[in-house]
């Protein structure tokens, strides 16, 4: 396993953007407003050919009443136990707060390799102003602007120097299952229901989860990574420039996953919002598993049943229609190992080769049964079948007249070709050409 390095301090010192900067990429949310990291957030970064997994971690306040801050001062303390190795950021224009003080307290008793790290240094003049943060007792200082990477260099030089060379491993590229859906419908509760701890802060307040939040899991003997993202909302509610962010990395999350597990509120049902995230895991051609959480709140008003419920979510997602559909609670741990086992045969559908012979076979029944209909007085004759690609699957069919292959004879095509194969979950493509 890599080393693992935690990044903490105060809010509004610089941490997302240390974290941005090692990782290269702007995945933590940053801007000027304090607060705005609430859950830890994993990455990974490469120096001297070595790999290091890092976490950005919400701002500390120690003494507070406010709902989040209690909760992000919890996932603190949890980072702080998963790392290595400590990187402690405090701000060169303020100068030691009592904030900073607390959370020095807190590291002189974790009994871990803590780097303190005084950021915001943008020019030499100020890198002689850190000496007072000698008085916090943690060791040499690193001086670094995050926003422009000065000094980050040698930061990393002694990241290297204190953790111990891990053997050599080979990375592995972990199928990713990504929970989207409305806020509040129960995303993050479903992630620490599997976890069993509370590895994401979970509130009845939409839109508690601003980051998407990458967790490890192994399970049914996969291991993969299990997404969770900020609730989107309709364009029209996204008045904060926070959670226009938000819903620009759960968009994000959906293009890197491999599955997307779309969670709906049992109590409302499949709304509109809840189609728009569906259609745009559609075009994506991603594995789709449809979960209906609070389930168990239905089922005291036994309203419905659960095929009712499910012909009517699949009637709104047709054309296509063979997705699973879980009904569980996160709340109650009902079905949620289910779910996840659904997600995997999923992502092995995704993953699925037809033999060329097998395919093609199957054209020649298919296209006996109910030929192409002729367009113009051109008869249209389907001779051959190859399978392009796999996660997503696509096929590419030969025939003379590609251009007047109707939609309709399009869907006839599909229906019988998941009537076949094994497919349930994954958008199929195919791809007409020139015989």
């Amino acid at each position: 396993m890599a080393n693992t390095v935690a990044i903490v301090g105060r809010p509004n010192v610089g941490k997302s953007t240390l974290f941005n900067r090692l990782i290269g990429e702007r995945k933590a949310i940053v801007d000027d407003q304090s607060g705005i990291t609430r859950d830890r957030q994993y990455g990974t970064f490469y120096w001297t050919d070595r790999e290091f997994i890092v976490i950005d971690t919400g701002g500390f306040v120690e003494h507070t009443d406010d709902i989040f801050e209690k909760a992000i001062k919890d996932q603190v303390r949890i980072a702080i136990d998963e790392a290595d190795l400590i990187m402690f950021v405090v701000d060169i224009n303020t100068g030691i707060t009592d904030l900073d003080q607390d959370m020095a307290d807190i590291l002189r008793r974790a009994k871990k390799p803590v780097l303190t790290i005084v950021n915001k240094v943008d020019n030499n003049n100020k890198g002689y102003e850190n000496a007072e943060f000698y008085n916090l007792g943690l060791g040499d200082l690193f001086n670094i602007s995050a926003m422009s990477g000065s000094g980050t260099g040698e930061l990393l030089d002694e990241v290297i120097n204190v953790l111990p060379k891990e053997n050599d491993h080979i990375q592995v590229n972990y199928p990713k299952f990504c929970i989207v859906g409305r806020p509040n419908a129960g995303k993050s509760s479903f992630v620490n229901a599997l976890l069993g701890y509370d590895r994401t802060i979970v509130t009845d307040i939409a839109g508690t989860t601003r980051d998407t939040i990458h967790t490890k899991y192994d399970k049914y003997g996969k291991e993969f990574l299990l997404v969770d993202t900020a609730g989107i909302r309709k364009k029209a509610k996204v008045h904060e420039n926070i959670e226009f962010y938000s819903v620009m990395r759960a968009i994000n999350a959906i293009e890197e996953a491999d599955v997307v597990f779309l969670m709906i509120d049992a109590t409302r049902g499949m709304e509109a919002q809840d189609m728009s995230i569906f259609s745009l895991a559609e075009k994506r051609k991603k594995g789709v598993v449809i979960l209906v959480n609070k389930w168990d709140l239905v089922e005291e008003k036994q309203t419905q049943t659960t095929e009712d419920y499910k012909k009517a979510i699949l009637e709104k997602t047709a054309p296509f229609s063979d997705i699973p559909v879980v009904f569980m609670s996160a709340m109650t741990k009902q079905r949620i190992f289910k779910a996840i086992e659904i997600g995997i045969e999923v992502y092995d559908n995704m993953l699925q080769e037809i033999p060329t012979s097998v395919l093609n076979e199957w054209l020649q029944k298919v296209t006996e049964r109910q030929h192409p209909p002729s367009v113009k007085g051109k008869n249209i004759n389907i001779k051959y079948a190859t399978q392009v690609k796999s996660n997503p699957p696509a096929f590419g069919l030969f025939t003379n007249f590609p251009k007047y292959i109707r939609e309709g004879y399009r869907r006839y095509l599909e229906n019988e070709f998941r009537k076949a194969f094994k497919f349930s979950g994954v958008p199929v493509s195919f791809f007409f050409r020139q015989k």
